[in-house]
């Protein structure tokens, strides 16, 4: 179960990612990151066993949840795609912790270092999906900035005290 989070949150975004990242972390064995890939956040490879897969559409904002204009904003873009993702995976008993891979486009390769910061923002834990990094020409829709496509397992087997990972005999 999810802790409540204080009424006091005004924003609906922040209320939401406060949540997902007051949450036990997800259950799935995040493999060893070297300096770059830790840099960076991301892992270079997630293992999961059993668990529910939940294969995320790509994932675009325009706007916030008040209706307010996002146009030429790619951070504001990025947190509220990253807010509608952990709505989806809410509906599917998890959150945005959940989250194994990602396939992350933008339209500016300017703009992949800032969305560096905020995954570090939103996976505090250090357990980073595997993820790429596209830069395209456009996205479906003018004024679009980035759009994310995921894939998350849910109620997983493996973590990092139950690895999943095969032990090979010594030689």
């Amino acid at each position: 179960m999810r802790p409540t989070v204080a009424p006091t949150c005004v924003f609906a975004l922040a209320c939401t990612l406060l949540a997902a990242l007051a949450s036990p972390a997800a259950a799935a064995e995040y493999m060893e990151k070297n300096e770059r890939q830790a840099a960076r956040a991301f892992s270079p490879g997630v293992i999961t066993e059993g668990g529910r897969i939940v294969w995320l559409a790509g994932q675009t904002a325009l706007t916030d949840d008040q209706g307010r204009s996002l146009a030429g904003n790619f951070e504001a873009q990025a947190r509220q795609v990253f807010h509608l993702i952990d709505q989806t995976l809410n509906k599917a008993g998890g959150g945005v912790a959940n989250l194994v891979t990602m396939t992350v486009f933008i339209t500016d390769p300017r703009n992949g270092d800032r969305l560096t910061e905020i995954r570090k923002e939103i996976f505090k834990d250090g357990n980073y999906p595997g993820s790429a990094l596209i830069t395209v020409s456009n996205l479906a829709v003018p004024g679009l900035l980035i759009e994310i496509q995921g894939v998350a397992v849910i109620g997983d087997n493996c973590s990092k005290e139950n690895s999943c990972l095969p032990q090979w005999p010594a030689r």
